[in-house]
């Protein structure tokens, strides 16, 4: 396999992420007859097919997942000697690959813009998605670091906290339960709720909360898809919601949204960063760790008046 380019991986990396060549010729900026050649050399390199033809578009074979993996190995490592080159040549240079949950987005625009004024030479990349996006960008090693606020279970991985994550029942401001005190677990549950979709952070958290209420587990409300769709909905009066504080500072500032003081909330969760624990950090990775370990919480949103401050189990 001495033969094997780099250019070879890239493409069959691309080819299965796009799942045709010429989508995979279009992003490498290049022909799809070159893509091609690439593939077909590869396959005769290593003597068997990498992919399957499908009417559904490329699929990678047994082999050609193993192909796949060493490829993202070796732009690992390539990555970590670029890194290793500049700390030795004493160069504050480099790049960081940042994945964060949707809940995340609200802050970690500032995170990234005060970390990018004191290491101006770093390049930095966003990628937003919900929890199994960016736990699944995590074990592809497609980012290096994750935000999030409940560290994975079936991947490697090292996990430092560096905020206070609270979790709260919000209402439209005309709610019947709006002005309403020690409001019960049992008659919180008898509203409809808007929720995300299953393995999401929050709703974990609301299941966990849930727990001793069997009936509201059964049929836990009406799913929507982020964040912002369910604060419209909750203003609009279609229901209530189990939400991260800090994505509704704005509204509750504003007289468009309520927290509401129910019993055992709010739930006090963390936030965490992540990286792989199978991979050495990078120097502009260990930056900014040392920056989010020091400086992260001071960028969360404003806390808001909280009544309850209580843990769920892990």
């Amino acid at each position: 396999m001495r033969n094997l380019t780099l250019r070879q991986l890239r493409s069959i990396v691309r080819i299965a992420e796009e799942g045709k060549i010429a989508s995979a010729a279009k992003y490498l900026g290049v022909t799809a007859p070159a893509v091609t050649l690439q593939l077909q050399a590869l396959e005769e390199e290593l003597g068997t097919s990498l992919f399957d033809r499908t009417t559904a578009g490329m699929r990678p074979t047994a082999a050609g997942l193993a192909a796949i993996d060493a490829a993202h190995a070796i732009e690992e490592q390539l990555l970590l000697l670029a890194e290793r080159i500049d700390a030795i040549r004493g160069v504050r240079r480099g790049h960081l690959r940042l994945g964060v949950v949707s809940t995340a987005k609200y802050f970690a625009p500032r995170i990234i813009a005060e970390f990018g004024r004191e290491f101006p030479g770093l390049d930095i990349d966003l990628k937003v998605g919900n929890r199994a996006e960016i736990i699944g960008a995590l074990s592809d090693h497609a980012v290096d670091i994750a935000l999030m606020g409940r560290p994975p279970k079936n991947i490697p991985v090292r996990a430092q906290v560096f905020g206070d994550h609270p979790l709260v029942i919000i209402s439209a401001p005309d709610h019947p339960l709006a002005g309403a005190r020690d409001i019960s677990r049992e008659r919180i549950a008898k509203e409809r709720f808007l929720v995300r979709e299953p393995g999401s952070g929050t709703r974990i958290s609301l299941e966990v909360f849930f727990a001793p209420v069997p009936s509201k587990l059964e049929n836990i409300g009406s799913e929507m898809g982020s964040n912002e769709t369910i604060k419209q909905a909750v203003m609009a009066g279609l229901g209530v919601a189990f939400i991260s504080a800090h994505t509704i500072e704005a509204e509750v500032q504003a007289g468009r949204l309520r927290v509401l003081d129910v019993e055992g909330t709010p739930i006090r969760r963390q936030w965490f960063a992540v990286s792989r624990s199978d991979r050495s950090p990078t120097s502009a990775g260990e930056a900014f760790l040392t920056f989010l370990s020091q400086k992260g919480a001071q960028y969360l949103p404003l806390a808001l008046p909280l009544y309850r401050r209580v843990e769920l189990p892990t």
